[in-house]
């Protein structure tokens, strides 16, 4: 079963890491999770904000 990995600078999906794991969000069991990373990101860092702010 391979994993799928978000490129943060080329914004494409990769299955299995081939870009440096400084460029890589994941891993995700599907290509489809990999596609919504930054919004995964975006969400979790906007959580987190509300809990500092509590």
């Amino acid at each position: 079963m391979a994993n799928y990995w978000f490129n943060v600078v080329t914004h494409q999906v990769e299955e299995g890491p081939q870009s440096d794991w400084t460029q890589l969000i994941g891993p995700y069991e599907t290509r489809e999770e990999a596609e919504h990373a930054l919004e995964k990101v975006r969400e979790r860092n906007e959580a987190w904000d509300a809990e500092e702010e509590d």
